[in-house]
């Protein structure tokens, strides 16, 4: 991993976006002595809305705990792709769902498009959980923290009768660039 790491998970209100860099900073922080910061935005409407969740992990220390150029893009949506796509550092990395987004193809970064929420629904019959399979795909691909220190997280964070569908779905995104 790099010294520094921008990431921006974008959605709509209700995917679970804020939660999943919420369990992103706090893994690096409790688990790996990184630094971390994580700020979110959220679209007028509780549910449906645009929503935004900002995360830095950083060996160093974090002076601004804003995105401007994020490194890691990660879109749930069309309307996030959209309003975000261009936020992202050239070479960086765009990741998104097949189901709900279609990528412009002149971009100066990697942009890896996945069935995402197909293959979580596939293996578990339940949609429950997307956001965290969303950031299996982020660590399987960037490598911010170890698995087990988003598992330790979520089992902190979460009731216990929740751990197995997160573990679950941690693995099923892990799993699917590969």
């Amino acid at each position: 991993m790099m010294d520094r790491v921008r990431l921006v998970f974008s959605g709509s209100g209700g995917q679970g976006v804020i939660t999943a860099g919420i369990v992103l900073a706090e893994a690096a922080v409790l688990y790996e002595n990184k630094n971390a910061t994580q700020t979110q935005s959220y679209g007028p409407e509780a549910r449906g809305g645009a929503t935004r969740c900002d995360v830095i992990v950083s060996d160093s220390e974090i002076f601004f705990p804003k995105v401007i150029q994020a490194n890691i893009l990660v879109c749930l949506t069309q309307e996030a792709y959209m309003k975000y796509h261009d936020m992202v550092r050239p070479g960086g990395l765009i990741i998104t769902d097949t189901r709900y987004v279609t990528v412009l193809r002149s971009m100066d970064c990697r942009q890896v498009e996945l069935p995402l929420l197909q293959a979580l629904v596939n293996a578990t019959g339940s949609d429950k959980a997307y956001n965290i399979a969303a950031l299996g795909t982020v660590l399987s691909l960037a490598g911010i923290v170890k698995p087990q220190s988003v598992l330790n997280t979520l089992l902190k964070r979460f009731p216990h009768a929740d751990h197995t569908v997160n573990a679950r779905a941690l693995e099923i995104g892990m799993a699917l660039p590969t």
